[in-house]
């Protein structure tokens, strides 16, 4: 299953990274991919939506699924 957020705030590969560990520490998730110029983080795994959220926005983004 594949979840698609919305990730608002990212200015550099740092906050690339930043958003992609946030996101690989939520249970279910398998894998993460983070495009800051398409402000959008996409997530392979059975992951909660709104933890997936939630650890986002725990690391300082703005994030909607």
């Amino acid at each position: 299953m594949s979840t698609t957020l919305t990730v608002e705030g990212m200015s550099c590969e740092h906050c690339e990274q930043t958003v992609e560990e946030a996101l690989s520490g939520v249970e279910g998730v398998e894998s993460v991919t983070v495009d800051r110029a398409d402000e959008r983080a996409t997530v392979e795994g059975g992951a909660d939506a709104d933890a997936l959220v939630r650890a986002v926005e725990d690391a300082g983004y703005d994030a909607s699924a």
